[in-house]
């Protein structure tokens, strides 16, 4: 089962591209931005990071102040630790945002929010109604402990449903009473400040139970944080391994074709070197869909990782100015199958894609997937889709 990453700091080379808003926010508050050569070619507004704290990232793409994350590394293997906590941290700001949304589509459509719009249009509450950030958070902390004793009416009742359900393990039973728990402190203010309006009303129970139907559907959602980052660290190792057994080859001709180089910690720090200098790096990069502008499309988040080589960039202007680049298109699936089998990693790769699949249908997650692979290069971009 999946669990919330609880290191202090997180150690990777990160670009962060910010969304018009963030970037407006950052420039607002003084902080320095830069302009960042993505590796899809794209240039962004935004920082680099090398060592982060991953609750304050979260915050800002909770924010929908980030637009994309992107990491270039030689391996994965060192960091691997890192790379699935990373990934797991997104994962769960884009279930965590979209439940925040959810939930406040919901008690704007309850009863109780509808009867007050009729009777008072000139305190129309909807989806854009300006109220300050200063007003959320001075609403929070002087009702800080009524709002404690909601949070109990809400999370009271799901935790007998998951305590009285016995197809959970008790592990399971632990992880989900922690689980929903967090999604509710993720709530946004504005959610908080209309729960709170109106809880004195007739029909606040409603809103109640507009809360906790949100829980129960994403703490489902949240299983699959799991499947995405082993999937991810997967896909990213067999890109690894690609790269440093060709490079094995061009350092230590005559040697033959055995990997069992690979394994000596000695020659393989002498390859990796060898990839960091010649620039032969794997790309991660995790595009959100969210931003105020991107109607539809705030529940969207794409995984790709491209395996790079010398010719990236020319291939890259060729595919840009080129409609008859030449590239094959085939699902995950197929790509896996016809991978060449290094120590069982392709039989891992269909394991986790087979889950990932299963999973995300079960919770009702959109989930599609391709590789595009260039002939005139080694060039391989993998793609992973998903609607939250």
């Amino acid at each position: 089962m999946t669990k919330v990453p609880k290191k202090v700091a997180l150690e990777l080379p990160l670009k962060v591209a910010l969304s018009e808003e963030g970037a407006a926010s950052f420039i607002r508050n003084n902080k320095k931005l830069s302009r960042l050569k993505m590796v899809d070619n794209s240039e962004e507004n935004g920082v680099t990071l090398e060592s982060f704290d991953p609750i304050s990232l979260q915050k800002l793409i909770l924010l929908d102040y980030v637009s994309k994350i992107e990491v270039s590394l030689p391996e994965f293997t060192t960091l691997r630790q890192d790379v699935i906590d990373f990934s797991k941290l997104i994962v769960f700001s884009m279930l965590y945002r979209q439940f925040s949304k959810q939930v406040q589509t919901d008690l704007l459509a309850s009863e109780v929010v509808k009867k007050h719009n009729r009777a008072h249009p000139g305190q129309f509450f909807d989806d854009k109604t300006p109220i300050s950030p200063d007003t959320l958070r001075a609403v929070i902390k002087k009702y800080a402990s009524h709002i404690n004793d909601i949070k109990r009416l809400i999370l009271d009742p799901l935790n007998a449903e998951i305590v009285r359900n016995k197809q959970f393990s008790d592990e399971e039973k632990n992880t989900y009473v922690l689980m929903i728990e967090k999604f509710l402190s993720k709530l946004s203010p504005y959610n908080w400040y209309l729960i709170v309006l109106f809880s004195k009303q007739s029909g606040f129970n409603e809103m109640l139970d507009a809360v906790r139907n949100g829980l129960r559907n994403y703490m489902g959602k949240g299983t699959i944080a799991e499947y995405i980052s082993l999937m991810l660290l997967e896909i990213a190792s067999n890109c690894e391994a690609s790269n440093m057994a060709k490079e094995a080859r061009l350092m230590y001709r005559g040697m033959g074709e055995s990997n069992l180089t690979l394994y000596d910690p000695i020659v393989r720090k002498k390859i990796i070197a060898e990839l960091v200098r010649k620039n032969k790096m794997v790309y991660v990069s995790w595009k959100f869909g969210g931003g105020s502008t991107a109607i539809g499309k705030q529940g969207k988040l794409r995984i790709t990782v491209y395996n790079q080589d010398d010719e990236f960039e020319q291939v890259k202007e060729s595919i840009e100015t080129s409609k008859s680049a030449d590239l094959t298109k085939k699902n995950l699936i197929d790509f896996y199958k016809e991978l060449p089998k290094q120590g069982g990693r392709t039989d891992l790769g269909l394991y986790y894609l087979s889950y990932l699949n299963d999973a995300c249908k079960q919770v009702n997650i959109k989930f599609d997937s391709y590789v595009t692979q260039f002939s005139t290069s080694d060039l391989t971009v993998i793609n992973m889709m998903f609607g939250f």
